[in-house]
């Protein structure tokens, strides 16, 4: 601890990323080489990843950008730009974001992008466009300041899975008959994710035993009834609901958006959770390993392993969950093997062998098979 504090004193901007200084008078944590005022050595705490500074209840710093450190953005004030990795299409990540017309979390048009985002009490509506080998976002309601377009830059990272060197899943799939036709059609698509794990809780009850079509009807209800919205030139946009606001509504509020008796309790009990901090956002973002995850995922009323998998391989980087019961796998490998019937599960846990590691990737690439 005394040669980390000398360093941050120094201001070493070599050991920025191997540690993480957290000031406890504050709560708000720091690289190394952050130019803030120095805090007195016995209010100063270390973390070696910026997400276990913030599952201790830390927030990043606005003048360091701790957690966007390794984001390749530019800031050019008025928007930025993000560098995309050689393994990305754009072009593919918009089919599966526009594969419903009932979506209310973002729209796509003309190639574009647009969705409506929160940081801190700053609300943003960004949109998204390709330039060259760049992805260029503009803030359409304003010009925030520097540290949200630091967020912002980071959230578009974390939503197109930038952080993931997906060439190992290719060199996989190249010897996999199934995921060998897939990767070469959809190469470039990334696991799209979402950063609330409130949000995609509460989406993957909302579709447990329903068609997708039905599973989207009702997000729009619940979203347009309990989300905030934001109006820009005449259309709105919509955040999903805060778990404090869903957490005070009783059954009856969601029986009469069609959802059933036991959905609707279900989405209030796990907006109960997050509400009164019981489940928090950054320790789950912060566990690394799958058993304690899903273990802990399936605590919950309402979480089985469907929706404990489906949840892990979209908030967490672990890409290993794979939703072994999900209806839209069983009916891709039906199709792609040309089967009369859908695979039996232990078929699939067969096929998924050869997977390993990558399970959630060679999922969301059957996905994609769907909606050619």
């Amino acid at each position: 601890m005394e040669n980390k504090y000398e360093l941050i004193v120094v201001g070493d901007k070599r050991h920025d990323g191997l540690f993480y200084t957290a000031v406890k008078t504050t709560g708000i944590y720091c690289l190394p080489s952050c130019t803030a005022r120095k805090p007195a050595r016995e209010n100063v705490e270390f973390f070696q990843e910026a997400l276990n500074a913030e599952a201790a209840g830390y927030r990043p710093c606005k003048r360091c950008f701790p957690n966007v450190l390794g984001v390749p953005w530019h800031d050019f004030k008025h928007f930025i730009e993000l560098e995309a990795p050689s393994e990305f299409s754009f072009e593919e990540c918009l089919v599966y974001v526009n594969r419903s017309e009932t979506e209310c979390l973002h729209q796509v048009k003309d190639g574009e992008l647009v969705k409506f985002v929160q940081f801190g009490d700053v609300n943003v509506l960004l949109k998204i466009r390709k330039e060259s080998t760049r992805l260029r976002i503009d803030f359409l309601n304003g010009h925030p300041p520097k540290w949200v377009r630091a967020q912002a830059a980071k959230y578009v990272f974390d939503w197109f899975d930038w952080g993931t060197d997906i060439r190992p899943f290719y060199e996989l799939a190249a010897n996999d008959p199934i995921l060998q036709v897939l990767a070469e059609k959809y190469r470039g698509l990334r696991v799209i994710k979402i950063h609330d794990p409130f949000e995609c809780l509460c989406w993957a009850v909302m579709g447990q035993q329903i068609n997708l079509k039905f599973a989207y009807t009702l997000k729009k209800r619940l979203v347009e009834a309990y989300g905030e919205k934001l109006v820009y030139e005449g259309e709105p946009f919509f955040l999903f609901p805060k778990p404090s606001v869903i957490a005070s509504l009783q059954p009856e509020d969601l029986k009469k958006l069609q959802f059933t008796s036991r959905k609707a309790e279900y989405i209030i009990g796990i907006a109960q959770l997050f509400a009164e901090q019981r489940l928090k956002k950054e320790e789950l973002a912060a566990e690394k390993e799958y058993e304690p995850l899903m273990e802990k995922l399936m605590s919950i009323r309402g979480i089985g392993h469907w929706t404990a998998d489906y949840t892990i391989m979209k908030c967490t980087n672990i890409n290993c969950a794979f939703p072994l019961a999900d209806v839209g796998i069983h009916n891709a490998l039906k199709g792609i093997l040309g089967l009369s019937d859908k695979p039996s599960l232990e078929k699939i846990r067969q096929l998924a062998e050869g997977w390993k590691n990558w399970e959630a990737y060679a999922a969301f690439y059957l996905w994609r098979w769907l909606y050619d």
